[in-house]
């Protein structure tokens, strides 16, 4: 996750409260995926963005995920995710989100 997208999700949680937040994710691999969880959660592993060191403790969903594509317009979603899901791994990424808040 780029130090912009670390500023941005830290000045809205600053601003509106870590628990008002999910972030939610839409990273093909389950590696980047875990990298940019742990981000939003426990802070920048890589130590160097404005999360490093920093804990916010957000919520963290991916957007394959069924509680967020119940949440987004069917043809929205079909428009913008139909693609991805179509082409991605989608168990794969189930099972990186559930590793990642279950250490978390």
């Amino acid at each position: 996750m780029d130090p912009e997208s670390q500023s941005q999700i830290k000045a809205v949680a600053d601003r509106y409260g870590a628990e008002q937040m999910v972030v939610v994710l839409g990273a093909a691999d389950p590696e980047a995926l875990e990298v940019a969880g742990e981000t939003v959660t426990s802070g920048d592993p890589a130590y160097a963005g404005p999360l490093a060191g920093v804990s916010l403790g957000l919520l963290v969903m991916h957007i394959l995920e069924p509680e967020v594509k119940e949440q987004v317009d069917p043809k929205v979603y079909s428009e913008q995710v139909g693609l991805l899901e179509l082409t991605l791994d989608t168990e794969a990424v189930h099972a990186a989100m559930r590793k990642m808040r279950s250490e978390g």
